[in-house]
């Protein structure tokens, strides 16, 4: 009943099950409309890849995909149901939409909403292209890099809930670092892109701690004081799980795994290998999950193992999962 309706569909879910959900409510998207805007809050991972391919699958010729690059603002539930809190808003957000010019639509009757006039600041601008969003460094590699971290430190487990650190207001030296050389793969992804297609500005494609300056008009030069020092992220504690012995292990099945690897670091290795680029820590963060989740992402010289990476249609989020072969074809 709610989509034939719908002008705007927003997905607020993890990143791993945007495709499933698209599949799954493309049927109900109303054809003889003049333009239903389909987007997600977190555009990590492609998305327009991810709305083309529903295009082409259920004939849609009236959709405008969005995504926006990083969540507007940071909320926590403190009772089920009855209360919850926002720490506030971004000074700044960013969003990619396709076609490029139903952006001022979009953020007239939605974007300004979300954030802006709530607040008084948040307002939107325009990135250049998706790419902008799964290049501009946050979660995919604050998630991996920490985890990485806490399993180097701890092994991954604690006696007592008590003694799991919290995510952010425990961010130690160690785990600061696993994301600075994720940061620095990153940039090397980055700039290939830049050299590969001259003609595009890139404005909004960004380094962590560039995007945290601009998003929250910040004056942070440490990624560790960015993160350990956070208003907004301090209560967050590490996702674990509860072993039969009864102590806790970090949660390896949780979205910082099934999200961040698959649908974040990975889609960066795809395009380092087709650019000719090294990315050795993210080569080295990649076969440290895989290998504790029992995944198959790369060969044993790593490079994409792409039977395994394809072996599902929802098994990773790298360009070839789309019909992608070639890094021409990633922009819009």
């Amino acid at each position: 009943d709610v989509i034939p309706d719908a002008d705007i569909i927003v997905l607020c879910m993890p990143v791993h099950q945007y495709r499933d959900a698209l599949f799954r409510l493309a049927p109900y998207i109303d054809k003889s409309k003049k333009d239903v805007f389909v987007g997600t809050i977190y555009g990590q991972a492609g998305f327009n890849w991810m709305v083309h391919e529903m295009e082409r699958e259920f004939d849609l010729s009236n959709t405008v995909a969005f995504a926006v690059g990083l969540i507007p603002w940071i909320c926590r539930t403190e009772t089920y149901g009855s209360l919850g809190y926002n720490y506030g808003g971004k000074q700044v957000n960013i969003a990619a939409v396709t076609p490029h010019e139903k952006f001022d639509r979009l953020k007239e009757v939605f974007l300004d909403d979300i954030c802006y006039m709530q607040f008084g600041h948040g307002e939107f601008v325009q990135a250049c292209s998706f790419i902008s969003l799964s290049l501009s460094v946050d979660n995919q590699i604050i998630h991996p890099g920490r985890c990485y971290g806490l399993w180097k430190r701890y092994g991954g487990k604690w006696k007592t809930y008590d003694d799991v650190p919290f995510f952010y207001k425990d961010f130690d030296q160690l785990s600061a670092d696993c994301v600075k050389r994720l940061d620095d793969d990153y940039a090397t992804v980055r700039n290939a892109i830049r050299k590969h297609f001259p003609d595009r500005p890139f404005k909004y494609m960004l380094g962590y701690l560039d995007l945290e300056r601009l998003t929250h008009k910040s004056k942070n030069d440490d990624i560790l004081a960015s993160l350990k020092d956070s208003q907004q992220l301090g209560r967050i504690k590490t996702p674990t799980m509860t072993l039969d012995d009864g102590t806790y292990m970090l949660a390896i099945n949780s979205r910082f795994f099934t999200d961040d690897i698959p649908y974040g670091i990975l889609i960066a290795k795809w395009i380092a290998e087709q650019l000719g680029e090294q990315v050795p820590f993210i080569d080295e963060v990649i076969n440290w999950a895989q290998k504790i989740r029992g995944d198959k992402f790369l060969t044993k010289d790593n490079k994409i193992d792409l039977e395994a990476c394809l072996k599902t249609r929802m098994t990773s989020g790298i360009p070839p999962a789309y019909g992608i072969s070639s890094v021409e074809d990633i922009l819009d």
